[in-house]
């Protein structure tokens, strides 16, 4: 029996307890038996079944020789860090949910966990329950990947895909999906991209070899995209999602912004807290990853996957990682495409010459352009000419 430690008994944690402890024999007929020995949290749980194995000292866990693997979903990258870092140089493998400290500290945890003999693991902390790091590890081993591309963020595509069947205001949708849960109290990671971002960079820094910074994307929320957007959006065949993209051809590239994704897209169909990405390889081309990208089974469901595989293949490296190198990102700016603007009517006329739009929509203040492909910083700088430009969404 291999004796796993739990380190935060929140949303994640808590359903990693009911994974384990509820298919356990499952496991142990594929491979591995997990049993969840410890619980590291400072709250009390005294009502909870937890409670016997609740411990408040993590030296506890990290003296403990029976413990083989930690499963990590703290959050934060302060006292999960330090912790997963004990852990790991006492040769406990780690399995994470945690997306922040995966792209702050991924690289040097990994670096430890390799010198140590065990695994720094963190298929959760991307696309929630869907298995898009292990694929890529494993299932596209052979192949090159030259692109992802789609949705990483489940609180903002329900909140746009409230906007877009109901036709309901951004702010009335935001408090809807906080009441429900899908967004926290403070949803700015979510609505201005950066939880997306993050998720993207690990993406890039995985596919890559390479450290991607977070913080060096250009990244665009969903704040300002309001009820006359979806109506456009409609006219035009298309919805508005928020998507993390990254290429890899003639260097790398990212971005995280809303798009118009058009009717024959896969990702159009994806709605409500579920996620989507589309991964383009160069031997089998593009394939398509779908499901919950958050809630708590759904991303339990990964770290115990991960955890698994620690106990399963214990002593052998599982996965692969990046270097701590940072890799350079090229401008954004360079990649192609169309933008769709809107321009007030007085404007309208000259944008569409310069713009060379190839569809315009009228309505009775303001039209909405489609221009034709071209670089961002070109578009940007022909936007910059113009007068009475609303804003703009890219395609």
């Amino acid at each position: 029996m291999a004796e796993v430690a739990v380190f935060g008994y929140g949303t994640v944690g808590s359903g990693v307890v009911e994974v384990i402890d509820n298919n356990a024999e499952l496991m142990k007929q594929r491979g591995a038996d997990l049993h969840v020995k410890y619980v590291l949290d400072i709250r009390d749980f005294s009502d909870d079944p937890i409670s016997s194995r609740l411990v408040k000292d993590v030296d506890v866990i990290i003296n403990d020789p029976e413990i083989s693997v930690v499963c990590e979903t703290m959050g934060g990258a302060t006292f999960a860090y330090e912790y997963s870092k004990k852990a790991l140089e006492k040769g406990i493998s780690v399995c994470t949910s945690n997306k922040e400290l995966v792209e702050a500290k991924g690289a040097e945890l990994m670096e430890i966990a390799k010198a140590h003999g065990c695994n720094y693991l963190f298929e959760a902390s991307v696309g929630g329950g869907i298995p898009l790091i292990r694929t890529i590890n494993e299932a596209l081993t052979a192949e090159r990947i030259d692109r992802i591309y789609g949705i990483l963020n489940g609180t903002t595509n329900y909140i746009l895909t409230k906007m877009d069947e109901n036709g309901a205001d951004f702010a009335d949708v935001l408090k809807e999906a906080q009441e429900l849960g899908y967004a926290e109290k403070d949803p700015t990671a979510d609505v201005e991209g950066h939880d997306a971002c993050r998720k993207i960079a690990i993406l890039a820094s995985l596919v890559s070899g390479k450290k991607v910074n977070w913080t060096d994307i250009e990244t665009e929320g969903i704040t300002k995209i309001d009820t006359e957007d979806f109506k456009y959006a409609k006219e035009l065949g298309c919805s508005i999602k928020l998507i993390a993209m990254c290429d890899f051809n003639d260097g790398c590239s990212a971005m995280v912004s809303p798009r118009l994704i058009t009717a024959d897209s896969p990702l159009n169909s994806v709605k409500g807290v579920f996620n989507g990405v589309l991964v383009h390889s160069d031997m089998l081309d593009d394939s398509m990853y779908y499901g919950r990208g958050a809630g708590k089974l759904a991303t339990a469901s990964a770290v115990v996957a991960d955890a698994f595989e620690c106990v399963h293949f214990a002593g052998k490296e599982v996965g692969r990682g990046w270097s701590s190198e940072t890799l350079k990102l090229c401008d954004p700016g360079e990649m192609k495409g169309r933008f769709f603007v809107r321009v007030e009517n007085t404007g309208a006329e000259e944008a569409a010459k310069v713009l060379g739009a190839t569809e315009i929509l009228k309505h009775e203040k303001e039209t909405g352009l489609v221009s034709a492909e071209m670089t961002g910083n070109d578009f940007k700088n022909k936007l910059s000419g113009l007068s009475g430009v609303i804003k703009f969404i890219r395609f």
